[in-house]
């Protein structure tokens, strides 16, 4: 494998990262509200819960500060160094682009962000996470 393939395969990667971390992220607060009502018991896992909230935390930050996700700027750098256009390269690349990424004006995804940052507090105050001391 040449350095090119070396460099989109591994931005391939990032992408199917950066894709399943948006759908913990998205899924995992579906779940909470639907599994609360369902009294599903692991949807109280302190450790689940933690990492759901700072995952979310995570995303508000950065769009509260104007910050570019990590995953996106390494995925670029990878893309650029395979010789691809910015978000061009596989068909993976292709379709998990056509899911993750939309125009918009950037006070919107802030906003989305943050509305959705607060659905996931409120989940902590509905359906109470177990303690993290047992």
């Amino acid at each position: 494998m040449n350095s090119a393939g070396f460099y989109r395969i591994s931005a391939d990667v990032v992408l199917i990262t950066h894709a399943a971390f948006v759908a913990f992220v998205i899924l995992g607060l579906i779940l909470v509200f639907y599994g609360g009502v369902r009294r599903w018991g692991w949807i109280r896992n302190p450790w689940f819960r933690l990492f759901h909230l700072a995952a979310i935390g995570l995303v508000v930050v950065q769009a509260w500060f104007g910050m570019t996700c990590p995953l996106t700027t390494l995925e670029m750098m990878l893309r650029e160094r395979a010789g691809d256009a910015v978000y061009g390269g596989s068909f993976v690349a292709h379709w998990l682009h056509q899911l993750l990424y939309y125009e918009g004006p950037d006070w919107v995804f802030t906003v989305c962000y943050t509305v959705f940052g607060l659905l996931v507090v409120a989940s902590w105050i509905c359906i109470r996470p177990a303690s993290l001391r047992r």
